[in-house]
């Protein structure tokens, strides 16, 4: 008996060993078996629930979808009046209209509230009836161009025109007669030599000093109490950030911009709220080049914040692919513009979008380089008076719908959870080479804020502490405000930056950006 009791103990152990049956679903093992975008969402879930808390699943959905949303940025070396016909006959809208129109919008009721004694900004709903008005404008603009008053067109035609055209001074009349203009096309652009300097006035009251008392550990608000997920279970990500806190006893001074403009030459078109056109892809012109580049909403933000001027002499610290670069080109103001990278492949691909987008690089008599350098050990210092500096990230975006190059990889994992360090090094580089006066934007495209505000934070103090670099944050949302139309800038506690989250309206993004200017 005791030998059957034993047979069957020992059968009964086989039976429910784990190298026979399958492990639960939050068994190491079986996380070890995850693709890397799949791990990245099980990361995203446990840390952007914490950040983003209500607003999180809707973040979520709009980055889980296949496709975004684009701006399509013309290139004015093609045939750009051509071209900007070709996308309005899409039913694209000129950025800048739409900026302009709400610009004007607010400027009003800013102004109907001082009258009044009031302090209240437009609600939705009435900027969405001045979008209307300012849409239906547009439309029967289209129609009165192509059927003339003295056409023969067939009368019904006629009477839709009319009747569009009394519905939107209806919807004027409403607004309080408020005049929405739509801005004339531009004209086909010649490239220049421009070689003027900016000259730039220094405010010497905008300090940032050390702390004279501790405070809370600014940087420990950003740091996620999860754990890693798979193999990597018992490493704290917290553990990896604590360098951070040092920052915490540093007081950055933060100045409000008071306005942003889109520099004349850079012209992009879009799609309104709700509707996701896509636009085709770009052919060559008879330049030789291609007509337009298309690029994520809000990667032209970060350009827009650097507030471009003639003479302005550009560094892009990680340039590639060069959709930035290409928009600050498009400005037309640039004098010296250098695209960096550090990896050769990624080089090569700024090199195959000038070609598309560009002339080659002889023809610009060394006013548009590409080098390929380590960023945190570029050395021309006082050269640069704007720089750009959109740092390698986790990609929240590309993390979620591709395995290749996904930071979520297991061989990645040192060098994921050393992100932050590598992209402070990056950013103080460039805060001790930007001239005095001059401007850097950092850039992200995640929502992390160890990434993002962390990272400001810490590379303020390092600057300042290694080469008495002094910064001024400079806050521009009223500059953007009038774009909240088509983006929705994120509320979440962000003490430095802007953050542009998807919505299914708008899918585009997530990207943060801050602007800096240097004042000693």
């Amino acid at each position: 008996m005791t030998q059957v009791f034993v047979r069957l103990r020992l059968t009964s152990t086989f039976a429910l060993s784990a190298r026979f049956k399958g492990h639960r679903a939050d068994h190491w093992s079986s996380k070890a078996k995850k693709k890397p975008k799949d791990k990245a969402l099980d990361h995203f879930d446990d840390f952007y629930q914490s950040v983003y808390g209500k607003g999180w699943p809707d973040i979520r959905e709009a980055l889980l979808q296949e496709k975004s949303k684009y701006l399509a940025v013309v290139n004015n070396f093609s045939d750009s009046e051509r071209v900007r016909e070709e996308l309005e006959s899409l039913g694209a809208i000129d950025l800048r209209s739409i900026y302009k129109v709400q610009k004007e919008l607010l400027e009003e009721e800013e102004f109907l509230d001082e009258q009044n004694g009031k302090k209240r900004a437009p609600g939705k709903k009435q900027i969405d009836r001045e979008m209307s008005s300012f849409l239906s404008k547009k439309q029967l603009s289209e129609l009165e161009s192509i059927y003339p008053a003295d056409s023969n067109v067939e009368a019904t035609s006629l009477r839709e025109v009319e009747e569009l055209k009394a519905k939107s001074l209806n919807e004027l009349d409403e607004n309080e007669g408020f005049d929405l203009k739509v801005t004339e096309p531009l004209q086909p652009v010649t490239l220049k030599s421009i070689e003027s300097e900016v000259e730039i006035e220094l405010d010497s009251s905008r300090i940032i000093t050390p702390s004279s008392g501790l405070t809370l550990s600014a940087l420990q608000e950003y740091i996620p109490a999860t754990k890693l997920k798979g193999l990597e279970d018992f490493i704290l990500e917290s553990e990896h950030y604590s360098y951070y806190k040092q920052g915490s006893d540093f007081t950055v001074t933060i100045e409000k911009e008071p306005s942003m403009s889109i520099p004349k030459h850079l012209t992009m078109y879009t799609f309104e709220e709700m509707n996701n056109s896509r636009f085709k892809s770009a052919k060559r012109g008879s330049t030789g080049v291609v007509d337009y580049y298309l690029l994520d909403g809000g990667s032209v933000l970060p350009v827009l914040a650097l507030d471009l001027q003639p003479g302005d002499r550009i560094l892009d610290m990680c340039a590639a692919p060069g959709g930035k670069s290409f928009c600050a080109i498009q400005t037309l103001f640039p004098s010296l513009i250098v695209m960096n990278d550090v990896l050769p492949k990624r080089v090569k691909r700024i090199h195959e979008v000038i070609e598309q987008c560009l002339s080659a690089l002889d023809e610009w008599g060394g006013r548009l380089l590409i080098t390929q350098n380590d960023a945190r050990i570029i050395e021309d210092k006082n050269v640069f008076n704007k720089i750009l500096v959109d740092v390698p990230c986790t990609n929240d975006r590309h993390s979620l719908h591709s395995d290749d190059g996904n930071w979520f990889k297991s061989v990645y994992i040192k060098e994921r959870l050393k992100l932050p360090e590598l992209q402070t090094d990056i950013l103080v580089n460039a805060l001790k080479l930007v001239s005095v006066g001059g401007t850097v934007v950092y850039a992200t495209c995640s929502l992390s804020p160890v990434q993002n505000d962390g990272v400001v934070q810490m590379a303020l103090k390092k600057a300042f502490e290694e080469a008495k670099v002094v910064m001024v944050v400079k806050d521009i949302s009223k500059g953007l405000k009038p774009l909240e139309c088509l983006y929705n800038f994120g509320n979440y506690g962000l003490k430095y930056g802007h953050i542009v989250i998807p919505t299914m309206g708008n899918n585009w993004g997530p990207m943060y950006f801050c602007k800096m200017t240097r004042v000693k």
